[in-house]
C-alpha cells in the first residue's frame, strides 16, 4: 500500500469502527492468521537465539527440556504481548510506511479492540505461566520488559528522540536475564548474564540504524525521528561505527571476565572483526547496499555468537 492508497482518515473513527466488519474479511483461519501476525513471530525468534543459549551457560550444560520449554513458551507469550501492543499503538504511523503498511492493524483487517484484548491476555498469561512453571523473578522480568517496551519506548521515546532504539533496546535484552533467572532460581548476581545483556544492548543500535538507512523516507513520511532522518546518513554511519566498537569492547570484556573458553574467544573475535570491517566500509561508502550487508550480517552475528557461548559452556 502506498501513502496515497492509505486508509482515509474518516474511516479510522466513528460508526465504521464496528467490530463485526473486521471479522467478515475472510474466514476463521484468515482471522487467526492476522492475529498471529500482530505478535510479530519473526521477532520472537530472537527468544530462541538468546534465551536458550543463556540457559545452557547458566546450567553449564543442558538445563532440562521441560524448563527450556516452559521458559521459552512463557517468554514467547510476553514478547507477543509487547509486539501486539506495538501494533495497536502504532497503527496510525504504520499506515504511512511501505515497510509496515501491510500489517493487519494498519490495514484495518482486525479490530483495535481485538488487538488490545489479545495483547492483554498474552501479557497476563505469560506472567502467570512463568510464575507457575519457572519462578517469580523470570515472570517479573518478562512482564517488566512488556511495560518498558510499551510505556518507555513505544509511547515515550519512539516519536520523540532519535536515540529511542538505544534506550528502548533494553526491553529486547531482557530475555537473556529471564533465561538466566529460570536456571539460577531467580539470582542475577553472576556477571555473565549482564555481559550477555550488554552484548545485546550494544548490538541493537547499529542493527536498527543500518535498516533505517534503507527506509529513511518511510520514517520521514511517518514523522519518526530515526537517526538517518534527523541527522542524515553521514552521522548515522558515524554512530553505527561508534556503537560497533562499543559492542566489540563488551565482547572483549566477556572474553576477559566472563569465564568463557577458547571456542567463544575465537568465534567472537572472528565475528567481531568482520562486523568492524563492514562498519568501516559503511562509513566510507555510506550506501544502502553496504548498510543492508551490515544489517543482514548483524542477525547472523548474534545467532552465531550465542550459539558459540552455549557450546563453549558445554565444552
Amino acid at each position: 500500500m502506498t501513502h496515497s492508497e492509505a486508509v482515509p482518515a474518516e474511516t479510522l473513527e466513528g460508526p465504521l469502527h464496528d467490530e463485526g466488519r473486521y471479522e467478515r474479511r475472510g474466514g476463521t483461519l484468515d482471522t487467526v492468521r492476522r492475529y498471529v501476525m500482530v505478535t510479530k513471530p519473526r521477532i520472537i525468534e530472537l527468544l530462541l537465539v538468546t534465551t536458550v543459549p543463556t540457559m545452557v551457560v547458566a546450567a553449564q550444560g543442558w538445563p532440562g527440556t521441560w524448563l527450556v520449554i516452559a521458559t521459552v513458551l512463557g517468554g514467547t507469550m510476553s514478547a507477543a504481548s509487547a509486539n501486539a501492543w506495538n501494533n495497536y499503538i502504532d497503527r496510525d504511523i504504520d499506515r504511512l510506511m511501505a515497510r509496515t503498511s501491510a500489517r493487519p492493524t494498519a490495514r484495518d483487517e482486525i479490530s483495535p479492540r481485538g488487538t488490545a484484548v489479545l495483547a492483554t491476555m498474552l501479557g497476563i498469561a505469560g506472567f502467570v505461566w512463568l510464575w507457575g512453571f519457572v519462578n517469580l523473578t523470570a515472570a517479573l522480568l518478562a512482564t517488566g520488559a512488556i511495560l518498558f517496551y510499551v510505556f518507555v519506548y513505544t509511547l515515550g521515546l519512539k516519536r520523540r528522540t532519535d536515540q529511542g532504539v538505544v534506550i528502548g533496546g533494553i526491553a529486547g535484552c531482557v530475555p537473556v536475564l529471564t533465561g538466566w533467572a529460570a536456571v539460577s532460581g531467580g539470582s542475577l548476581a553472576d556477571p555473565r548474564p549482564w555481559l550477555l545483556f550488554a552484548i545485546m544492548l550494544w548490538w541493537q543500535p547499529p542493527h536498527f540504524w543500518a535498516l533505517a538507512m534503507k527506509y529513511r523516507e518511510d520514517y520521514a513520511r511517518a514523522g519518526l525521528p530515526m537517526l538517518p532522518v534527523t541527522q542524515g546518513n553521514d552521522e548515522a554511519t558515524r554512530q553505527i561505527l561508534l556503537y560497533s566498537y562499543l559492542l566489540f569492547a563488551i565482547v572483549l570484556m566477556t572474553i576477559a571476565g566472563g569465564g568463557v573458553g577458547w571456542l567463544f574467544t575465537v568465534v567472537s573475535l572472528l565475528l567481531s572483526v568482520v562486523w568492524l570491517l563492514l562498519a568501516h566500509e559503511l562509513r566510507r561508502q555510506r550506501t544502502i547496499a553496504v548498510a543492508m550487508r551490515l544489517f543482514h550480517y548483524s542477525t547472523i552475528y548474534l545467532g552465531l555468537l550465542f550459539i558459540a557461548v552455549a557450546v563453549d559452556a558445554v565444552l
